[in-house]
């Protein structure tokens, strides 16, 4: 069990914001709230998880805060405005940090009370060429910026003027958060670890007669007695006919002899997220038919991983999975023809119907362009992508061999782009056949 785990240090974070501030342009502001809380339903709130733009910039982990970033401001460019101490709320919902503490613990020039928002900050924004946020990420808070905006405007006669221009603060912030840092990687490193005492443990219990969701729990155990408090996302645990069931969540069947189960869980440490899947058989053992779809969606895998190097483009992983895929298709008897007619004309998505990745980081579909000007994205060092093919062959299928008739499998590692190729970050969680039943015999 590890005790501790390595986080972002606050000179990681001044580094960001000032990266941002040299993408501003002159004369301007930028102002990111925080997550809110969630009701769940009476008096019980969804567990808080901060909005990942003001993570990153901030990593300041309460609700009900407001960052402001005004570049070349005499007195700070930093500013947060947060909750005050409160021991009464404190006695029921933990420490609060306060305004005072918040710049010692977290790198910021000034802090305020929350409460003070309306009598300051329409001042910081008066008079500012440009304002950076993003409209539309949180409805409330947009009201906020129109009613202070508006406020400026009807005080022209005295002197006051409104930001002339509105820009999206996401671009700037997204297009920072697609290359990861050193200390960004070794913290989804750790997520990684974590992931695979997760599927590790869970290999060890999969057994017939066994339901879902107790391999669930053995995931969740596993990330959390690493640290990782939480998955990344509602973990998928599938068995049989499930596995072909893209996003199946219920997670209640009862798994059963001679059946495969998909699992795709990752944990989430320091709010970055890990996204792997693995395909095992319940008793430990692939069947033949099992076996030759697998070997067909891991050679897909390792063909589309191959691809993931600096100067290829984001869409050659999937171009080489598919290629993969649809021959060992054909070569099964699940599509018939020449495979580059195939592909061309998508016979494929009948089996496979979507995408081999995504950006991976602070959100599991991380933040990040895939085209820029038409043109798919070149990898560079520091991207991560997933990297998660797979064949869905369901039991509805009365058009295709028997023997593969309810067969669903996808494997997915996290791939990080280096100067030299890459480095699979998962690399530790059993996946060959052999791997794979090595493990589960453990159990």
């Amino acid at each position: 069990m590890s005790k501790s785990g390595p986080v972002i240090s606050l000179r990681e974070f001044r580094r960001r914001r000032q990266e941002l501030m040299d993408m501003m342009d002159e004369n301007c502001i930028a102002i990111l709230p925080s997550a809110r809380v969630m009701s769940r339903n009476s008096d019980v709130d969804y567990q808080f998880r901060q909005d990942s733009d003001f993570q990153y910039l901030a990593g300041f982990p309460e609700p009900e805060a407001v960052l402001v970033i005004i570049p070349g401001r005499e007195h700070g460019e930093t500013i947060l405005f947060c909750r005050e101490r409160d021991p009464e709320a404190e006695r029921w919902h933990g420490k609060i940090t306060g305004p005072e503490r918040a710049m010692q613990l977290y790198g910021l020039d000034d802090a305020f009370p929350i409460s003070d928002i309306d009598d300051i900050l329409p001042g910081l924004i008066e008079g500012k060429s440009k304002l950076y946020y993003s409209m539309g990420a949180n409805h409330d808070f947009d009201g906020q910026i129109i009613h202070w905006v508006n406020s400026i405007s009807t005080n022209q006669q005295s002197g006051s003027r409104p930001p002339g221009e509105f820009s999206h603060l996401g671009n700037l912030i997204h297009e920072l958060r697609l290359f990861k840092s050193k200390q960004e990687l070794e913290v989804m490193r750790h997520a990684a670890h974590a992931t695979a005492v997760g599927h590790k443990a869970l290999m060890e219990l999969t057994a017939p007669g066994r339901y879902e969701y107790q391999l669930e729990a053995a995931l969740l155990n596993g990330f959390m007695m690493e640290g990782a408090r939480s998955p990344a996302y509602p973990s998928i645990v599938g068995s049989g006919e499930n596995a072909n069931i893209l996003h199946y969540t219920d997670n209640d069947a009862e798994l059963k002899e001679g059946e495969l189960v998909l699992i795709d869980a990752g944990a989430e440490y320091q709010c970055y997220a890990c996204d792997v899947t693995r395909t095992i058989p319940v008793n430990g053992k692939f069947t033949e038919a099992q076996r030759e779809v697998y070997e067909i969606v891991l050679a897909a895998q390792l063909a589309a991983i191959d691809m993931v190097r600096p100067e290829n483009h984001w869409n050659q992983p999937h171009e080489a999975a598919v290629r993969v895929l649809t021959e060992g298709m054909v070569r099964l008897g699940l599509l018939e023809g020449d495979p580059a007619q195939l592909i061309e004309e998508e016979a494929y998505r009948k089996f496979y119907m979507h995408r081999t990745g995504h950006w991976l980081g602070l959100d599991v579909h991380d933040v990040g362009e895939y085209q820029i000007d038409g043109e798919w994205r070149v990898f560079e060092p520091g991207m991560v992508t997933t990297i998660e093919p797979g064949l869905y062959i369901s039991e509805a299928l009365k058009d295709v061999p028997a023997r593969y008739r309810g067969i669903g499998v996808r494997i997915e590692d996290n791939v990080l782009v280096t100067r030299s190729g890459n480095e699979v970050l998962t690399s530790m969680i059993p996946k060959s056949v052999a791997e794979i039943e090595a493990a589960m015999a453990v159990g």
